[in-house]
């Protein structure tokens, strides 16, 4: 399984990415966020890579690791009430992660969390790659909205524009 997990990365294309999220699906997730932000004291973030790097890759790193470092890089721990959210897409795996900031531990299950993922990958299964991330904002916003109302001075902490890692 592993190698062949290797030579599906190793020959995964950037270009895929690009395919899967044009420029104006890119403004419409990044709409999406802003509008979903005013409703709620959360941020979220969205970021697609169309493969793992080779040394990750050969050390067997799995998606969600993946998605922990990105979470760390991007900074979504940096919010005022620790309640960022990253939504991770791995294309070459077909795998989305969603990483919580500590905030919002035992506010929503990882069942939910799972649950939203789920979604999102029958929604990229079809090819619904721009509907799929918009519906799974669309949740994680209700989620955010329910724990952190949209304070008076609701500052985006975050950028909204989606990350390709390429």
């Amino acid at each position: 399984m592993q190698f062949r997990r290797i030579l599906k990365h190793l020959f995964y294309p950037d270009w895929l990415a690009w395919q899967a999220f044009p420029s104006r699906s890119r403004r419409a997730i990044e709409r999406a966020i802003s509008e979903s932000e005013a409703r709620h004291g959360g941020e979220i973030r969205f970021a697609v890579e169309p493969n793992l790097p080779l040394r990750p890759l050969l050390r067997g790193m799995s998606a969600r690791e993946r998605a922990l470092e990105i979470f760390s890089q991007l900074r979504v721990w940096d919010t005022e009430q620790n309640n960022g959210v990253l939504i991770y897409l791995l294309l070459a795996d077909r795998d989305v992660e969603i990483v919580a900031d500590r905030g919002l531990n035992g506010r929503v299950e990882a069942a939910e969390w799972e649950a939203i993922c789920r979604q999102m990958e029958a929604d990229f299964r079809r090819g619904a790659y721009e509907a799929g991330v918009r519906q799974g904002i669309q949740a994680i916003g209700a989620h955010l909205a329910r724990h952190f109302p949209p304070p008076a001075d609701n500052r985006n902490e975050l950028p909204d524009r989606p990350t390709l890692i390429v």
